[in-house]
């Protein structure tokens, strides 16, 4: 009996051991791939964070000549544009010359789209807007209207910019009856834009952070690199992420 209680004691250590083992083992490989954020897709031309399934581009004039059909058909390693944010306005009156061929041939070839204006800090909030809705029609399956705010602000007039942000954001949700999408940087988000506008939809630049931007706020969006390459498109390209499954995406979609 004694023996046979001994036998019984030295499996139990064996087993014990073993998991001991197993469990430094899982947690080891756990930490190693952990660590493993970005990935290099040469055709590419950057490194891809890996735990975001849908990418995307955004583009204006700057991209020249795109071959949609061709930015399309591209896919490495289950990797394709899975949407694209084109420029359409700029101040008071500038359309960017690429929009509407842009903005027509990404819905020819199915791909998801947002049309952005790139605000000018020194004019009307509600002259924008108005020209943003003179410019745009959105369709169902397309994305929400997108502000984009990179300009510094001067502190002293940091109150009346963001009256005007808040203008042209009111307007454009009014005519198009769906909440705006802010896309800004780190810095001037956290300067100028933080508590006043945390209920609308945030698309965030930061290039080169290691596995998402650092910012406390919530993000639907990451554009973390700017030198990106497609086929189709002859110039570098910026690239983004977004922030869930396939169902978050889809309702983000206007209906």
């Amino acid at each position: 009996m004694i023996k046979n209680k001994k036998k019984l004691s030295k499996s139990i250590l064996k087993i014990l051991l073993l998991l001991i083992v197993i469990a430094f083992a899982v947690y080891y490989i756990n930490n190693y791939f952990s660590r493993l954020k970005f990935v290099k897709y040469s055709k590419f031309g950057i490194s891809l964070p890996v735990k975001y399934s849908i990418h995307g581009i955004d583009v204006s004039h700057y991209q020249g000549n795109i071959d949609w059909e061709v930015v399309k058909a591209m896919k490495v390693d289950q990797i394709k544009i899975g949407f694209a944010f084109i420029k359409a306005t700029e101040g008071l009156g500038m359309i960017d010359n690429k929009f509407s061929k842009n903005w027509f041939y990404a819905k020819q070839v199915s791909i998801p789209r947002g049309a952005y204006h790139f605000f000018n800090i020194n004019k009307s909030g509600k002259g924008q807007a108005k020209h943003f809705i003179e410019t745009v029609n959105l369709s169902p399956g397309d994305f929400p209207p997108i502000l984009d705010i990179e300009s510094n602000v001067n502190r002293a007039n940091a109150k009346n910019v963001q009256q005007q942000i808040k203008n042209w954001l009111m307007i454009i949700e009014k005519h198009y009856k769906v909440k705006p999408i802010i896309y800004t940087n780190i810095s001037c988000y956290e300067n100028y834009l933080v508590d006043d506008f945390d209920d609308y939809p945030l698309w965030i630049a930061h290039y080169y952070a290691t596995n998402a931007p650092l910012t406390n706020r919530k993000w639907i969006m990451w554009q973390h690199n700017e030198k990106g390459r497609v086929n189709g498109i002859n110039t570098y390209v910026d690239f983004n992420v977004f922030k869930g499954d396939s169902a978050s995406f889809n309702k983000l979609l206007i209906k």
